[in-house]
């Protein structure tokens, strides 16, 4: 375990925070962190009940291209986790899921990140559209299942949360044999 000796807050922001910490760490070394602090977030995989599953095509500015992925976003403070799912989707895609499971949840990447990412199977879709976020244009896109790795293996899921859903999903459904490295 390391223990903080100092803490500085370099930037606060709409999303994020900015911190640099010193720790110490073995034998009584020191060291930097930087840690980007992130609320919570939620991602959902949506099953259309027609052997595909629904995505969410967007540009991505950070990235600098448009994306394929799973729904997302933001937990607001005291929301239930389920309920900022279903939000999501409803604003991304249209649709309200009758039926939520909690698949998993990760870190997007510890290393430097506090995000706690909680993934989310929906299924019993119905027709349900919330406004999107002012700074979104979220176009839905139905994926068959059959595509889903070939997808994967091709490069075109680059999204860490979009490519750990599906491949979660493909192990679920058996549906991994056909995938080549």
């Amino acid at each position: 375990m390391e223990r903080m000796l100092s803490s500085r807050r370099i930037y606060e922001g709409h999303i994020l925070s900015l911190r640099v910490d010193e720790v110490e760490v073995k034998e009584g070394r020191s060291a930097t962190r930087e840690v980007v602090e992130h609320r919570s977030a939620v991602g959902i995989l949506p099953l259309t009940g027609r052997d595909s599953v629904l995505l969410a095509r967007q540009f991505r500015y950070a990235a600098g291209q448009e994306t394929l992925e799973i729904c997302a976003g933001l937990v607001e403070k005291g929301e239930d986790l389920k309920n900022a799912a279903a939000r999501e989707m409803q604003e991304e895609l249209g649709y309200f899921p009758g039926i939520l499971r909690e698949i998993g949840c990760f870190y997007s990447s510890p290393g430097f990140c506090t995000e706690l990412l909680t993934l989310f199977l929906g299924e019993d879709l119905s027709a349900s559209r919330l406004p999107q976020d002012s700074d979104e244009d979220v176009e839905p896109e139905e994926v068959p299942y059959e595509k889903i790795s070939s997808l994967l293996a091709e490069g075109a899921i680059r999204d860490g949360k979009t490519f750990a859903a599906l491949s979660w999903f493909l192990a679920w459904k058996g549906l991994g044999a056909g995938f080549k490295a």
